[in-house]
Order: C-alpha cells, then structure tokens, then sequence
C-alpha cells in the first residue's frame, strides 16, 4: 500500500460515533486497499465528553486490512497551543514527527524526520480546504483536496472526503509516502478536528 502516489479517503458517517473511521480507497478504482481506525484509550474517547476533542490524545492505526496488524500508526499526546503528532511504523520505531504552526491564517504544520530535520511543510489555502505538502527547498512533493460528499453528507455530518497525491520520489517513494500519507491523514484526524 505504501508504494502508492494516490490514495482517496473516505470518512464513515455518524451522528453520535466516539471514534473515527476511514477508508483509504484506490482513486481509479474505487477498491479499498487500506483502513484508518482510531484506535485511542477509551478513557480519552469518553473524556471528550467534557474536553475539546483537539485538545486530548488520539491515535489513528493504517492498516491493509481491518485485523491486521498496522502499518503505521499516527499518535498526538495532550495539546494545548501546539501539537506534535509522532508517526510509528510496524516496528515500533518513529520515523517523523508533525508539529503544527502556532499562528497561521491558512492552517498546515511542519514535518520532520527523526534527525530533527524539517523536509516537508503542510500548507493549506485560506480560502478552500485545500493543502499542499512543500519541500524544505520549495519543490512541492504532493497534494491534498476536499472532494465534494453530496449535499446530505456535508450538512449533516462531519465526514470528509478527500484526495492525497504524491508526486514521484524515485527510490525514496516508499518512506515518504508513509510519512506524507500520515501528513494527509493528520490534517482531518488530528489537526482539524472541530469538536
């Protein structure tokens, strides 16, 4: 699944749900080729009943398929001003960090590989729920875009639907890919949480 440049994601609708639930679909296709479950400590989940979502720790597991074990994992401890979301891969290792801006207009955050070395910066746009994933020298390295949900879905719910696009990398595809795959997820699931 990792050596994708595109994944389409799918939030599951829900009126009353605790935790959140994506699929990562094939864009062509339409085929599922992975799943996003909140995978957070029911203490925190219940907690949110009297604590801003945002402000609390969450942590989304990437899986291939439902049971399997994850890929990755997305893990953000308690927020205040700023966040720092760590990413986890299969073996328990961190392989990058995001730490989000502490006054923007256009949302976004910064991310870093474990040597503490900035190689990418998320920015949105403030006027569409639009983001891009920018290089330290400039070069933008992907995309991310709300797709339109129908006018039932995006009233009355608070499910996205959106797109990640990552351009060609050559040999480095795959750890990037994991790592701007997390970026894209940790825009909806950590950093723009609205509850």
């Amino acid at each position: 699944m990792l050596n994708r440049r595109a994944y389409f994601i799918r939030e599951h609708a829900g009126v009353f749900k605790l935790k959140d639930t994506y699929d990562i679909l094939d864009p062509e296709t339409q085929t599922q080729i992975g799943y996003a479950t909140e995978v957070t400590p029911s203490w925190a989940v219940w907690l949110r009943l009297l604590v801003k979502k945002r402000n609390l720790p969450v942590t989304i597991a990437v899986r291939e398929q439902p049971e399997s074990a994850p890929l990755f994992r997305i893990e953000r401890g308690w927020t205040f001003l700023r966040a720092t979301v760590h990413v986890v891969d299969a073996q328990e290792q961190r392989i990058g960090y995001f730490k989000s801006k502490l006054f923007t207009l256009n949302g976004g955050f910064y991310v870093f590989n474990m040597q503490d070395e900035q190689i990418a910066e998320v920015k949105g746009s403030w006027k569409s729920w639009d983001f891009s994933f920018v290089s330290a020298s400039g070069q933008e390295l992907g995309v991310v875009t709300k797709k339109w949900a129908g006018l039932g879905r995006e009233l009355f719910t608070t499910a996205d639907n959106y797109l990640i696009s990552i351009h060609d990398m050559g040999e480095q595809q795959p750890a990037s890919s994991a790592l701007l795959l997390a970026a894209g997820l940790a825009i909806d699931t950590v950093f723009n949480e609205q509850q």
